[in-house]
């Protein structure tokens, strides 16, 4: 197995980690991001920016500069200790020092389905047994295998849980909202505009908003099959 190692407030994480967390974000987003979108749609690009700078900003925070509170383990290769092959990154809950919550994980493709990422929930669990993520539909059977459970739905994703509640207290989020009204994305589309088209871009936009909306669709079905509710 891997080698696992913790770094938050008072253990910085080098940048060569921090390089290689990010390559993997952009090379996995549909993964990764919660609007999981498919590297065919011409909006992929923009979200590659977009969800790579905010886990960027997240690992900025390990330091406690920007006031909340995260965590990050990372797997490496016992041959390769330099080769990152998988990352979770999580958010302990204010007020509650069992509790908190998934914001990004990756394991790479190359290494996937050897048990890092059981592990490394497996890690964090360990500190904070009361655990919360959201995840696709289509992946919340295997997170079930590991003793989350369902609590319901949020947004196009499914809410799971390690307990049948959530925790009454807070966790800490960043504002990443103003990266999608930033100048990069505002060049990055205006550069997919012109290559591509006026038609193409609205066409890529509904295919997104089609594709959120099943989605959003299959996590309540899951959710009502799961709570009986019909």
């Amino acid at each position: 197995m891997p080698t696992i190692s913790h770094f938050h407030t008072q253990t910085p994480c080098p940048e060569a980690v921090n390089s290689q967390i990010l390559q993997m974000v952009v090379d996995y987003l549909t993964d990764i991001s919660a609007v999981a979108i498919p590297p065919s749609n011409l909006l992929y690009n923009i979200y590659q920016y977009a969800i790579g700078y905010e886990v960027h900003l997240y690992l900025q925070a390990l330091d406690g500069s920007r006031g909340i509170a995260v965590e990050l383990l990372v797997a490496t290769d016992d041959d390769d200790p330099e080769q990152v092959l998988g990352f979770l990154l999580y958010l302990p809950v204010k007020d509650d020092p069992e509790a908190c919550g998934v914001a990004y994980m990756a394991v790479r493709a190359g290494h996937r389905r050897q048990g890092i990422a059981r592990s490394l929930l497996a890690r964090m669990r360990e500190r904070y047994p009361h655990a919360e993520l959201t995840c696709a539909a289509g992946k919340v059977a295997w997170f079930e295998a590991l003793g989350f459970q369902v609590l319901g739905v949020r947004g196009p994703q499914v809410l799971m849980n390690t307990r049948d509640q959530a925790t009454d207290g807070l966790m800490g989020l960043l504002d990443t909202a103003p990266i999608y009204r930033s100048l990069e994305v505002r060049q990055i589309h205006s550069y997919l505009l012109q290559r591509h088209g006026k038609r193409a871009m609205l066409d890529a936009e509904k295919q997104r908003d089609r594709h959120l909306d099943q989605m959003t669709r299959n996590a309540q079905a899951l959710v009502r099959e799961r709570l009986g509710q019909g």
